[in-house]
């Protein structure tokens, strides 16, 4: 008989003191109900506390000394969530791993939802807030963010930002987490060739505390997919991202060139104008671009040099 999975369940708080307890209670309930229907075989419940200045330790000390299932990591201060979940990921030992925030707006009872979706042969599962309960702005900032990562990516997900999601642990051993990139966490495996699916779970009104979500966070995660973007298509060659650049400049400082020829043939004169020094700027800055991919390249081979540049999904025995 088949060993059953082991569940981990990954959860950062900040300041979240108010709903620790209630958390656990629901979680407990969904995973007794896992355990019953030999789902899951064991599990552990992994809060990352992000260096809350509330109760939220004094809590989760408690709660450990009774259920030995119930880990904590605690951080020296506020790092935020993407050192959470890298945490989280390192310290994880389950065959499964389900991600989720610590306010009650994601449902325990949707886990077992995941779990059975993943097992029709997807990597990762994505939840999909579909009726979500966030004010306006949220809603429109995410609308945006998802329909612009969605451009620039090629994914069909609708929901990047919710973070109740389960991952088989192959996948997390494949992460390189760093910045702010827990937005992009399916974009990044997506990229690696890993299969993505999407399941549409219960969103629920915040009850206590108060959200982390600001317009600078919306800003960073602009820049964020900007640079996924630029990791995952040039990050073993940059040579070809920044070399396009300075060959598209000293075309167009060329055209400009020989405008200004035929110009003064009709003229009879060649004058140094301001088109013509833009043509000698293309030109300068046309070759700096393409110097430093040559930097950016023998750089590249460096960090390569003991790294994988693919991702196998079987191989034989």
């Amino acid at each position: 008989m088949a060993k059953l999975p082991k569940l981990s369940l990954i959860i950062p708080v900040y300041n979240e003191g108010e709903n620790i307890i209630i958390l656990y209670s629901e979680l407990k309930q969904v995973i007794k109900e896992l355990i019953n229907s030999k789902i899951i075989g064991n599990y552990e419940i992994i809060f990352i506390n992000d260096g809350s200045k509330d109760n939220t330790q004094a809590i989760l000390e408690e709660i450990n000394k009774i259920d030995k299932h119930l880990k904590f990591v605690q951080f020296r201060r506020n790092f935020g969530q993407t050192p959470a979940l890298k945490a989280g990921f390192d310290f994880c030992t389950g065959d499964l791993i389900v991600t989720m925030d610590g306010d009650l707006q994601n449902d325990a009872r949707d886990i077992p939802r995941l779990i059975k979706k993943l097992q029709q042969g997807y990597d990762v599962v994505s939840g999909w807030r579909f009726k979500r309960k966030d004010t306006l702005f949220k809603k429109l900032s995410s609308q945006i963010m998802n329909n612009l990562r969605r451009r620039i990516i090629g994914d069909h997900l609708h929901d990047y930002g919710c973070s109740l999601k389960i991952y088989k642990k192959e996948c997390i051993k494949d992460l390189e987490l760093f910045g702010e990139l827990h937005r992009y966490i399916t974009a990044y495996l997506y990229i690696k060739g890993y299969e993505i699916g999407e399941l549409p779970v219960n969103h629920r009104l915040r009850k206590f505390g108060k959200t982390k979500y600001t317009f600078k966070r919306g800003l960073n995660g602009i820049l964020d997919l900007f640079y996924l973007k630029f990791w995952a298509t040039y990050s073993n060659k940059p040579l070809h991202f920044f070399g396009r650049i300075g060959f598209y400049q000293w075309i167009l400082a060329f055209l400009i060139l020989i405008e200004q020829i035929i110009k003064a043939n009709i003229v009879k004169a060649l004058e140094l104008g301001p088109l013509l020094m833009l043509a000698a700027v293309l030109g300068i800055s046309g070759l700096l671009f393409i110097v430093f991919g040559f930097l950016s390249e023998v750089i590249t081979r460096s960090y390569y040099k003991d790294i994988k540049i693919y991702n196998i999904r079987k191989k034989s025995e």
